[in-house]
């Protein structure tokens, strides 16, 4: 079985909805669109949730890279 580097992982969560984590601890949800090597992600019908509880709806959104602690599907 051959290993999957970083990139190929998050490469098969496209257009699936995902959580991601940031340093401020804040969560968003939505479905990965796109990203690049810095991890820069675009999410879709992005939603920020506090403690599970849905805060406020963004909809399409930029999220830097450098601000991402957690990448994981729903």
């Amino acid at each position: 079985m051959e290993m999957e580097r970083p990139l190929d992982s998050l490469n098969n969560s496209r257009n699936k909805k995902v959580i991601v984590e940031l340093k401020n601890g804040k969560q968003l949800v939505g479905i990965l669109k796109a990203f690049d090597i810095h991890i820069n992600t675009v999410l879709e019908d992005t939603e920020e949730r506090e403690n599970g509880e849905v805060k406020r709806k963004l909809g399409t959104a930029f999220v830097r890279g450098d601000t991402i602690v957690l990448i994981s599907t729903v």
